[in-house]
Order: structure tokens, then C-alpha cells, then sequence
């Protein structure tokens, strides 16, 4: 084995990793920039440039390596010592699983591996692995003997945005009387209390995140601070001490934050014991490494199998006409594939449908859209694929199966967060919580197209419910901006022909839109639907559109809040 090969791949492999954290870390440092000086779509443009570097960095390894190690990438026996001779390297960093990570995407663009090959692949190693470091320097700590007033100011003097305040000392007095009326009516503070609170501030979109613990009542308390940077100056917005609003803040339908991370294990680890409802992978997502939250994910998958005997099925909800969906019960994932042929009235292509998931990957998702993992050569236990999803699977996607000695191979496949399909929620809820998902339903609708997004298809089948009753749009292949769109009132008819004609009289273009026809498809269940039209009343009148396109095409960023209004210390007309 030419052990001067296997050194040079391996150290590209390093070089090309350190170009790409060295470039996600100055992507990163400009958000206090862009919220210094309002900047937002500086802001959304910056964050879409850190999204593609990962991908264009592995590409641009893999096509250096091919050009000057064309014949050796092509042995398995290269790869693995290769992988032994990057390990080594990469010992002393201190995010080396993000860089175990690195390496396998190269190996899977480079080599025609067959799995999760562990021979020449990082499969197992992973967060656990990770070394421990010396915590002092991730966060700032504030004694219980300071006193709740010094703490609060301590707190707010520590974290400087550049900007004037809108009222400093108010912000300080609102925070003061949230912790008195929520944490110390219930807990009384001792020597041992302490807080701590994260160094590093969590951009998103228009607000900066103060993410802390205090340890009281003999456990640790989360909270998260919220500044918003208005007109008049930066404010602290409110102070979240729910444990649901602090899980949606990290919810894998939310943007990824941009937020400096040292170490990012030991910042997960941080996250872990604070938004306790997240698992390792969400949390890695999170703070932006995607591309290792989804081998965190794939992890936890295999460790999943491992323990589980139940068997894939089709999923519950209606079939749709682009997309597959089957599940695994135990896990709560769902696994997306393209279908071989679309049913009419589907025109588009295979590669129509993968380009919206990228759109959808890189575009904000305001908390109404789920987030995607892409996977391709996904290998599943033969005997685990049950009769009816085998059937199922041969029927619809024939193209992108594989059986290899016991296993299933599928040549491509989207994994998603299971929810409950919002038809079949209705079906079976109480009154009381069908209002409130029919009012869910129309503010998830809103939201995405005051982020610039148009559903296209808005029947409830496409929407699902989360645990904590959020509802999501999760079908992306008719998806299209909302600025492309044409919002018009239907015409009035003026003669019999017009009123009784059996198809529409006037013409009717691509991107045309009718929201007064909305009405006869959006909900069924009889005893909300009534409620959903008097609610969103604004849904099905074109002017609500384009007032919405108008405020986009005139440059308007509209925030939409990761928490209710009715938490915010301030009415919106005094920021």
C-alpha cells in the first residue's frame, strides 16, 4: 500500500475540513453584524452561504482527490487505512466527530460503499466519544450572594450588541419581575444557587438568544432571553421559562441559529441539560451542523434496530400522488420517496420535486415546515419490511430498490419527524382541540406566506400535528414563492352563457390563484368550519395576498415570533 497516498488523502481530507469550519465560523461571526445594523436579508443571504458550504467544500475535496488519486479512491483497503491515518490527525481538535463526519461525506461521494461500512467509515464513534473540556470558558456564572438585581444587570452589561438601548433599565426591572413572579414564588434561593449563562448569543432570523440555567430547588431551571433590535433601539423582548416555548425554539421546523461554538460537543452537552425534550441530533442540527446531526441521527437509528423487532409499514394518512411514506411504529420518524410515476393531474419531474426539498432546506421555515435529512443508499433489514409496505414499495418506487443478500437498499429517501396527519387529527379530536388546529392550521398558512412561501396545495391532508399541537406543513412538491404567484377575485359572471357555462369563461394562467375558492376544500369537519372562516376570514380575500407580496417585494423582512404575543413584555406599537 503506498502509505505516501494514504497520507495525502488523508491530510486533503483534513485541509479540506479545515477550510470549511474556518469558513462556517466567519459565516457565523458576521450575524452580531447583521443585527447590529438591521441588516436582515443580509442576514437570510449569509445564512444560505453557510448552508451551501458544507456540500460545495466535500464536492470540491472529492474533485481534488480524484485528479491526483484517481486510481487509489477506488480501493477499499486505501479507505481504511486512510481512515486510521485521519484519525490520528485529528486526535488533539476539539471537534473532531464534525470532522469524522467531514471525512465520511467524502468517502461516500469518492467510493461506492456499501452502507455504513465501519471499516472505513466514522459509524459508531460519534458525541459519546467526545473528549471532556473544561466548561469555564462556554458560559458566564452569577452567584445567588450578588443579589437578583445585580445578577439581572450583570447579566445585560455582560452582553454588549453595539447598538443603543430602548429603555436599558425598564428591560432590567421587566426581567427582575418575571424571575420574582415565575421561579421565586416557587423556589427559594440559597448559597448554592447559582446561574450560568452562555457566552455565545444564538442569532435567528431578526432576534439574538440568551440561552441560561439556574441551579435552584436542587435542579436546574432553563431559561431563554430574547433581544429584539427595533427602530428604536435593541429591548429585551420577554423572558421564556416554559419548557414547550423553549423546545420550539429548537424545534426541527425552525432555521438553524448562528451561534459560535469552540467545542461543539460541549455545547450540545449544555443544550442537552437545558432543552431536555431534544435529542443529541435535533441539538447538533440546531447550532447549524446539519450534516452531523444527521449522522448523530443515523446513530441513534441503528442503535434503534438494534433494540426494536417491530416491522416497516406504510404510513397513516392518505396516499399521496408524488410521495411514498412508510414508518417504522416504535420510531418516530417517517421515510419519504419520490414516486417512478406522478398521477394526473402531477406534471412535474422527479428532479422538480428534489429541487423544492432544497428550497425548503434552504429557505426559513418559520416553524410550519419540517426539516429533512436526504439520504441515499439507505440500507433496512430485509426481514423488518412488512408485506404490505414491500407491495407498496414495488407498486410505487420500484426504481429505487435494491435487495442485497438480507437487506433492502433504497437509492434515495427523505426522513422526516412523524406527526399526525391534520385530516385524521380532526377525525378523532374533541371540539376544543379541533378549533384550536383549524386556527393552528390558517396561522401556519399565514406564516409561510409572510416568510415568502406559497403551499400550493393547501388541503388539511398535507398538514401535520406535532406533540405539542403545532401544525406543519410538510408536502413541499407544489410549493412556489408567494411573489410568483397571481392573487385575483373571481370575475363576476354578466350573462347566462358566463353564469351557467360548465367550465370557467375566463382565462386562467399558471400562477393564478383564487383565494375565495379556498373555502371548498379546506375543512370538512362541520362543527369548526364555520369557526375556521370567521377566524382567518383574511384567508380568502386576494387583497390580504397581495398586500403580503407587496410588503415582501418592497424588501420587507416579516418576523415571525418563535413565542405567543401575550408573553412579550412591551405592546408592538412601543418597540
Amino acid at each position: 500500500m503506498n502509505r505516501e497516498a494514504i497520507k495525502t488523502a488523508a491530510g486533503r481530507i483534513h485541509e479540506g475540513y479545515q477550510t470549511y469550519i474556518r469558513t462556517f465560523n466567519e459565516l457565523t461571526s458576521y450575524a452580531p453584524i447583521f443585527f447590529r445594523d438591521r441588516d436582515w436579508s443580509g442576514m437570510q443571504l449569509n445564512h444560505k452561504r453557510r448552508l451551501r458550504l458544507y456540500k460545495d467544500q466535500v464536492n470540491a475535496c472529492r474533485l481534488l482527490l480524484k485528479e491526483t488519486l484517481d486510481k487509489e479512491v477506488q480501493s477499499h483497503a486505501f479507505w481504511k487505512e486512510s481512515k486510521e491515518y485521519y484519525s490520528w490527525i485529528i486526535t488533539e481538535r476539539k471537534d473532531k466527530e464534525v470532522a469524522e463526519t467531514f471525512f465520511n461525506s467524502v468517502i461516500r461521494k469518492s467510493f461506492p460503499v456499501k452502507g455504513a461500512d465501519p471499516q472505513i467509515m466514522f459509524v459508531h464513534e460519534g458525541y459519546d466519544t467526545c473528549d471532556i473540556h473544561p466548561q469555564e470558558k462556554l458560559y458566564h456564572s452569577y452567584p445567588s450572594h450578588w443579589g437578583l438585581q445585580k445578577i439581572i444587570r450583570s447579566i445585560v452589561a455582560d452582553f454588549d450588541f453595539g447598538v443603543p438601548y430602548l429603555n436599558k433599565e425598564a428591560d432590567i426591572q421587566f426581567l427582575v419581575r418575571a424571575v420574582r413572579e415565575i421561579i421565586l414564588t416557587r423556589y427559594v434561593a440559597t448559597e448554592k444557587t447559582t446561574t450560568q449563562v452562555l457566552k455565545s448569543v444564538f442569532y435567528r432570523n431578526k432576534a439574538a438568544y440568551l440561552i441560561g440555567r439556574t441551579h435552584i430547588g436542587d435542579k436546574w431551571m432553563p431559561f431563554i432571553i430574547p433581544f429584539l433590535n427595533g427602530p428604536k433601539g435593541v429591548f429585551v423582548d420577554t423572558l421564556i421559562f416554559d419548557p414547550k416555548i423553549m423546545a420550539h425554539l429548537f424545534s426541527y421546523t425552525r432555521s438553524y441559529f448562528m451561534v459560535e461554538v469552540a467545542i461543539p460537543s460541549q455545547m450540545v452537552s449544555f443544550l442537552n441539560s437545558v432543552i431536555t425534550h431534544k435529542q443529541i441530533h435535533e441539538l447538533y442540527n440546531a447550532i447549524g451542523f446539519n450534516k452531523h446531526g444527521k449522522t448523530e441521527f443515523y446513530r441513534d437509528f441503528l442503535n434503534h434496530l438494534k433494540l426494536s423487532d417491530d416491522q416497516f409499514i406504510v404510513a397513516e394518512g392518505i396516499k399521496g400522488m408524488v410521495m411514498t411514506v412508510f414508518t417504522l411504529p416504535s420510531y418516530n420518524i417517517v421515510f419519504k420517496l419520490i414516486k417512478d410515476y406522478f398521477e394526473p393531474p402531477k406534471t412535474m419531474t422527479r428532479q422538480e420535486v428534489r429541487d423544492k426539498y432544497k428550497m425548503v432546506g434552504l429557505h426559513d421555515r418559520v416553524g410550519r415546515m419540517a426539516d429533512t435529512h436526504e439520504f441515499e443508499g439507505f440500507h433496512l433489514p430485509l426481514d423488518r419490511i412488512s408485506t404490505e409496505l414491500m407491495q407498496e414499495l414495488r407498486n410505487t418506487v420500484n426504481s429505487l430498490l435494491e435487495i442485497q443478500d438480507d437487506e433492502l437498499i433504497i437509492k434515495h429517501v427523505y426522513t422526516e419527524r412523524r406527526m399526525v396527519p391534520l385530516n385524521i387529527y380532526l377525525e378523532n379530536c374533541s371540539l376544543e382541540d379541533a378549533k384550536q388546529a383549524v386556527e393552528e392550521y390558517g396561522d401556519a398558512i399565514i406564516q409561510l406566506a409572510k416568510a415568502n412561501i406559497f403551499p400550493g396545495d393547501m388541503m388539511i391532508k398535507n398538514f401535520g400535528v406535532t406533540r405539542q399541537k403545532r401544525v406543519v406543513f410538510y408536502d413541499y412538491d407544489e410549493i412556489e414563492f408567494l411573489t410568483d404567484m397571481n392573487f385575483r377575485w373571481k370575475p363576476k359572471p354578466e350573462t347566462y352563457e358566463q353564469i351557467y357555462a360548465a367550465e370557467p369563461w375566463y382565462e386562467i394562467k399558471p400562477n393564478d390563484v383564487f383565494p375565495e375558492d379556498f373555502k371548498r376544500f379546506m375543512i370538512g369537519r362541520a362543527d369548526v368550519r364555520d369557526h375556521f372562516f370567521s377566524y382567518h376570514a383574511k384567508l380568502f380575500n386576494p387583497d390580504y395576498w397581495v398586500n403580503i407580496q407587496n410588503r415582501i417585494k418592497a424588501g420587507e423582512w416579516i418576523h415571525a415570533l418563535p413565542y405567543p404575543n401575550t408573553i412579550r413584555f412591551r405592546p408592538e406599537e412601543e418597540v
